[in-house]
């Protein structure tokens, strides 16, 4: 049970976070802090001041204003319990002071909850890196005409995170009503437009030469913004003390994915081989010449001046490639090889690896309670590939999907 207490439950995104939280099983707000009225009633206890709460709580959810930053730090601080800042409209100041009491409590800020917007935040990067310079990028937000800060928290964050692609060389600029010049390159536009009772869209152009790619977030609800702190709050909950952000939440959730299984390769390894660069090279350039694609390429570290080397290829290359090692007779003179066929290459990946540890052990792990012997590793930021004997093959799938809900 995630246990929180709600600082601004009386606001318009406090009431949706009540009673989103009160249809969720594994979540309980044991208290609310708030100084203003409301006639909603809550089925926990309201206080106007942090220190007015003597309940305990895992983490606590804010959705106040920004001027109430420094009581609400100093309080999260004073009970040693992990914040969540949902609030935007902060100061360079106040931000500031946010990174320091990270140092002291866990804590997450998001200039959006939505899990969605988040997403589309890694998006925009990896658009903006294949789009470059040759595209003019636009920004455009719409809000209620309740909503007080223009442009969004968000529209900043989202410009934010593709001007790091551009090395942070970009200009923001808001709105074009006073200026009389043509667009500069190095430019973003932010747009902002408040009316009605939107509840919040979010769309990023990237405008080229005769091409438009959008790409854009709409929320229909205060719901969405819910579940994303709720989501939260259950990521944050027994992180140890430091900064994080929803993508760490996103990444994290993300470190396994997918999963993948090919039968039809073999894994060979030759033995005792000359720890001599040029002979390496040329029997790879040699294998290459004959359009055999190997994989997984593994080389011991050299003992005597000799080494192992193992890689896998498709079954069907096996002969073609022990011939033209045979053919190395003089340089790999002494050295043997092991081929084993009857194999199955499993691979799990996922973009949350690169930032979270300890996802090998868990593999190792897994196999370590099957009783299953991984014949060779090979590893990347992203993805861990290992050859099984494919009689277990079935074993380790099932073991896999169960431990990483795939």
């Amino acid at each position: 049970m995630v246990r929180i207490i709600l600082h601004g439950c009386y606001g318009k995104m406090g009431q949706v976070v009540t009673q989103f939280a009160a249809a969720v099983p594994d979540v309980e707000i044991v208290a609310g802090i708030d100084v203003g009225k409301t006639q909603a009633e809550t089925d926990f206890p309201v206080f106007e001041k942090m220190a007015d709460c003597g309940l305990d709580a895992d983490v606590m959810i804010d959705f106040s204003t920004p001027e109430s930053i420094h009581g609400l730090l100093e309080g999260a601080v004073r009970k040693k319990i992990a914040l969540l800042i949902a609030t935007t409209g902060h100061s360079d100041e106040d931000k500031a002071l946010i990174r320091e009491k990270a140092d002291l409590i866990p804590i997450l800020q998001a200039a959006n909850m939505s899990v969605g917007v988040n997403l589309i935040s890694d998006l925009i990067q990896k658009a903006a890196a294949v789009l470059g310079e040759g595209f003019d990028i636009e920004i455009v937000e719409k809000h209620h005409n309740l909503k007080k800060d223009a442009p969004s928290g968000t529209a900043y964050a989202l410009a934010e995170s593709m001007n790091q692609v551009f090395l942070n060389s970009k200009n923001y600029i808001f709105g074009r009503h006073a200026r009389n010049q043509r667009r500069a390159e190095q430019e973003i536009g932010i747009h902002a437009v408040r009316g009605g009772t939107i509840v919040g869209e979010h769309q990023v152009i990237f405008a080229g030469k005769d091409e438009l790619v959008e790409i854009t977030h709409s929320a229909f609800s205060k719901q969405v913004f819910a579940a994303g702190a709720i989501q939260a709050a259950r990521y944050l909950t027994g992180k140890p003390v430091g900064f994080y952000t929803m993508k760490d939440m996103i990444t994290e959730n993300s470190a396994v994915t997918n999963l993948y299984r090919s039968d039809d390769e073999a894994l060979v390894s030759i033995n005792k081989v000359p720890a001599v660069p040029q002979v390496i090279s040329d029997l790879f350039k040699r294998v290459g010449e004959e359009n055999i694609n190997l994989d997984m390429i593994s080389q011991t570290a050299p003992v005597e001046r000799e080494l192992s080397i193992s890689f896998t290829l498709p079954r069907a290359d096996v002969e073609k490639t022990l011939q033209l090692v045979r053919e190395f007779e003089e340089p790999l003179q002494g050295s043997w090889m092991d081929v084993v066929k009857e194999i199955s290459k499993i691979t799990i990946e996922g973009a949350g690896m690169e930032v979270q540890s300890g996802v090998a052990a868990r593999l190792f792990e897994i196999m370590a309670e099957q009783n299953i012997i991984m014949k060779t590793v090979t590893t990347s930021e992203t993805k861990i590939s290992y050859v099984i004997d494919q009689k277990e093959a079935d074993r380790a799938v099932e073991a896999l999907k169960e431990a990483f809900e795939l």
